[in-house]
């Protein structure tokens, strides 16, 4: 099984790319706010104990965000692999991921780092903010921050994957298919 897990900057480009790698090795997009929706709206157990932690204005515990994490992952028993979005973000949900995944006999395959140059996120967030219609995207004190946090909370998750090895960055500057390219190549070298 194929588990990706790719990271970048806002405005990096992973929403485009992630579409297209999921397109190419037929993998299931794993997003974690896309799931805690669904458990929400389908009033599961794990939905419905969310709802009322976010009611309180609190953060979903890790615990539950990764029982939803393996409700998908049995509900998706036919697909090559996971690309997982917007998780991990610290340390101890990367153990937990890889302790959920031991326990399923598989394992994150490859993290993905997209790396990007602060001037070129600035300007593409900027040039997305004419159609996003997203305030914040066109505010470069903002985007400036959101890069800052990104970096701040990222930075211990790719450390702890570089232990064993699992990291691979990539340049994210470029054409689409450039970067989609030079993605490819390092899962093809890590499929062979």
């Amino acid at each position: 099984m194929l588990n990706i897990i790719l990271f970048g900057p806002p405005g990096s480009g992973k929403g485009t790319q992630s579409e297209k790698l999921i397109a190419k090795y037929g993998l299931k997009h794993l997003s974690t706010g896309d799931l805690l929706r669904h458990e929400i709206a389908t009033q599961t157990p794990l939905g419905i104990e969310a709802k009322a932690i976010m009611e309180k204005g609190l953060l979903v515990p890790d615990e539950v965000v990764i029982g939803m994490i393996s409700s998908a992952l049995d509900e998706n028993l036919g697909v090559n692999g996971f690309l997982f979005d917007g998780f991990p973000r610290t340390e101890a949900q990367s153990e937990a991921l890889d302790k959920l995944l031991e326990l399923k006999n598989t394992e994150i395959a490859i993290v993905l780092a997209l790396e990007v140059g602060e001037a070129e996120l600035i300007s593409r967030i900027q040039h997305r903010s004419l159609t996003s219609g997203r305030d914040d995207d066109a505010n470069v004190e903002i985007i400036k921050a959101r890069i800052v946090e990104y970096h701040k909370k990222t930075s211990v998750v790719e450390d702890y994957y570089k232990k064993f090895n699992k990291v691979k960055n990539i340049k994210g500057e470029g054409s689409v298919d450039e970067i989609f390219d030079a993605l490819c190549k390092e899962i093809d070298n890590h499929l062979s």
